[in-house]
């Protein structure tokens, strides 16, 4: 448990950087592109390297054997570049360096972003996996929390701060990570040479409930990623906040997913993974539904308030689930399945909702995040149960036989 808390410094890193680089960024691209749907294809870009770095690398770490562990040597790479990069996007001249920062920062948020999640399976027991998903997430919504709280104040001294408050953030989770975590070691040795890792194909994998579960990651993250993009030109187009207020109200929905990420991780090894996820999509489309016709920021942020509960308990038992369909030895490959599918609606998303808003105004936001909640549960309808991962969880020092 110590080493779960520790490691979700790392998530607590990567979602303020997140956080604020999907309240900010749109702010910045406003000032050169008068269209919402282009902004929302700018704030896209980065998920192109995403979607192919993740699973690629995801899958490379799996084979991976250094004496800083599978997934550390990705983290001391990736970790200092986004830090540096995050810091200079406020610092940005005109357009082309605003999107050249943005692109080399997302890019070497690629390089750790899914060894960094696979870190957790690593250390953790498969019954316990949802419980401690929960307490990374935790970690995250503290983050988020800041970013939209204090990230909001601090923008308001100068646009560089949020930044610059990030990178620094970064910097420390990973001196405490490399201090703290030991990965256990992946090859076999009984006396005679260590064999390789055999190679995973991602095809593999793809069995039928995780496909069906990717599907309705695919969609609720279509729902998610839209609203998380466009919220803050929402608010001060629509419903008529400044900028901190809008960004503010987010804090709202980090808020209540923070409160709830270890109760829902509790819920879902006590009840099932599959019925709490359900639950919360089902809670997120009666919400997204909700706020078509909510134009009171008081009610929009109670609502919000709401939403985040249910936001955590589809994504605190996600990832779990997708594990858990898997075997051990492919837990990097299918963390970056994981993200391929999120990062795929993360490019989807904001333009397709920016070009219905330049269309039908900024009302069709939750229309839109209302249908993609709809569509995840329909996948839900077509995933088996729980599933259970092969093997047993080794011990720091044990040796894994992959071959």
């Amino acid at each position: 448990m110590k080493k779960t808390w520790l490691l979700g410094l790392g998530f607590f890193s990567i979602s303020l950087t997140w956080a604020l680089y999907n309240a900010f960024v749109p702010l910045f691209l406003d000032n050169y592109l008068k269209s919402t749907a282009m902004i929302g294809f700018m704030m896209t870009i980065d998920n192109y390297f995403a979607m192919f770095l993740q699973p690629w690398i995801g899958h490379r770490s799996d084979r991976t054997n250094t004496r800083y562990g599978r997934r550390m040597p990705y983290l001391l790479i990736g970790m200092p570049l986004g830090a540096a990069f995050a810091a200079l996007i406020p610092w940005h001249t005109g357009f082309f360096t605003l999107v050249l920062f943005m692109v080399l920062m997302n890019l070497s948020m690629s390089l750790f972003r899914s060894p960094t999640v696979a870190l957790m399976p690593d250390i953790t027991e498969e019954e316990n996996r949802t419980k401690a998903n929960g307490i990374i997430n935790f970690m995250g919504g503290i983050g988020s929390v800041l970013a939209f709280g204090v990230g909001s104040k601090l923008y308001g001294i100068s646009s560089y701060m949020p930044f610059l408050f990030a990178g620094i953030v970064m910097l420390v989770a990973l001196v405490v990570l490399k201090a703290v975590i030991r990965e256990p070691i992946t090859l076999q040795s009984t006396g005679e040479a260590a064999k390789p890792i055999r190679p995973i194909s991602i095809k593999e994998e793809l069995n039928r409930t995780t496909l069906f579960i990717l599907g309705a990651i695919f969609f609720w993250f279509v729902a998610y990623q839209g609203v998380e993009a466009l919220f803050t030109l929402y608010g001060t187009k629509y419903i008529g906040m400044t900028d901190s207020e809008a960004s503010f109200s987010l804090t709202f929905f980090s808020l209540a997913f923070l409160l709830f990420a270890l109760p829902s991780g509790w819920l879902g090894a006590r009840y099932g993974k599959k019925r709490i996820i359900s639950i919360g999509v089902s809670g997120l489309v009666l919400i997204f539904g909700s706020l078509i016709f909510v134009e009171s920021v008081l009610w929009l942020r109670v609502l919000l308030i709401v939403g985040g509960i249910f936001w955590a308990c589809i994504n605190i038992n996600s990832y779990p689930w997708v594990i858990s369909t898997g075997r051990e030895e492919s837990i990097g490959t299918r963390t970056g399945i994981y993200y391929f599918v999120s990062s795929l609606a993360a490019i989807t998303s904001p333009p397709l909702l920016g070009w219905v808003i330049d269309i039908f105004g900024y009302s069709a936001l939750f229309v839109c995040a209302s249908v993609g909640m709809l569509l995840a549960l329909a996948c839900l309808f077509g995933a088996a149960g729980e599933g259970k991962s092969s093997g047993q969880k080794p011990q720091d020092g044990a040796r894994v036989p992959l071959s």
